[in-house]
Order: structure tokens, then sequence, then C-alpha cells
């Protein structure tokens, strides 16, 4: 399997509440640049997909929204295969196929990429995402870039001492100003 992280983010690297909640200032900016190419990208994306990889944070976020709702996007998250990784969660996962990966999350992701299979999403996740970057256990980046500059927020991107290069593989754009660039580690 791949380990694919998707992101929302802004020109000044901003991942966070991209869609809503509560406490940042600029919750849901993304809805500033809604149209039919973005919205159909993400659609296709999720399709392809096997399964999501998700923390905490963002695994309750989807559990409260996505089960009450319909259509093609919102039956295939519903469906779908859930990994979470979370020290804190403890009961049984009650939303629709859900798995709690226990343990060590750099060991528990890296036997997951030894199955078989496709895309693993990691969409939010911000502290998830930062481990796997710290382990190189990311296949590929999609960055869906919004133009608008937030100012301040919680980034993809760590400060760390280290530098880290990616080759551009795919760049596409959208009438709304959106441009998903997709990297892969160099």
């Amino acid at each position: 399997m791949r380990v694919v992280v998707t992101e929302f983010v802004s020109l000044d690297g901003v991942m966070e509440a991209p869609g809503g909640g509560e406490g940042y200032a600029h919750s849901g900016w993304v809805f500033d640049f809604h149209d039919s190419g973005t919205e159909k990208y993400k659609l296709d994306e999720v399709l392809a997909a096997d399964a999501n990889l998700l923390g905490r944070v963002t695994y309750e976020g989807f559990a409260a929204a996505w089960p009450d709702r319909s259509g093609p996007f919102a039956d295939k998250m519903n469906v779908m295969t859930k990994y979470v990784v979370s020290t804190t969660l403890k009961e049984p996962l009650e939303w629709n196929n859900s798995t709690l990966l226990e343990g060590d999350a750099a060991e528990a992701v890296a036997k997951l990429k030894q199955q078989d299979g496709g895309d693993l999403l990691v969409a939010g996740s911000r502290t998830l995402v930062h481990t796997l970057m710290e382990h190189y256990l990311v296949d590929e980046y999609r960055l869906m870039v919004f133009p608008v500059v937030l100012g301040s927020g919680r980034r993809l991107f760590p400060d760390t001492p280290d530098k880290t290069t990616l080759k551009l593989v795919d760049t596409t754009a959208f009438d709304s100003g959106v441009v998903v660039n997709t990297y892969q580690p160099a």
C-alpha cells in the first residue's frame, strides 16, 4: 500500500481547520474557493483509494460529519476502511469499518505499507503526518494549494533543521485559482 498525504493548504502552508472547526480565526477558509473541478478531483481521489489513515482529531471530526451524509463521496467515505492512529482512543471505534492501530504509529503504518493494496489517504491528521514524514513513510504528497495567505495557524510542514527535497510529478489548476501539486520524495 502507498501512503498518500492529501491536504488543503494555504499559500503560507497553513492546514488548520480548512472545512471548519472551533477555536481558529480563519476556520472554513476553503469555502471561498469552491468550484466543480476541485469537487470532482476530491471525489475521484477518494473513489480510487483503498483506505483512510487518520489521526484521532481528524477521525473524530470525520466520524461526526460523514455517517449522516449521502452521495458518492459520503458513501465511499462511509464504506471504506479507516485506520486510526491514536494513543488516547481506547474504546472500539463506532464509525463503519474503523480499526484502531495500537502501539508505535510508525511501526504500525510500516506494516500496513507492506500489505497489498492501493492508496492509504491521509487527510488532515497533522501530528500523524509529521510522524510519517519523520520516518520516511510518505510515498506521495497531494497538496491542494488555495490562493490565500492566512498568516497564522498550524502548518503542514514542521519546523526542522533538516532539508526535505521533493520531486514535482503533477500539477492541476482549477478555475477558482486552486492548484494541486503532487510531489514524491526525491
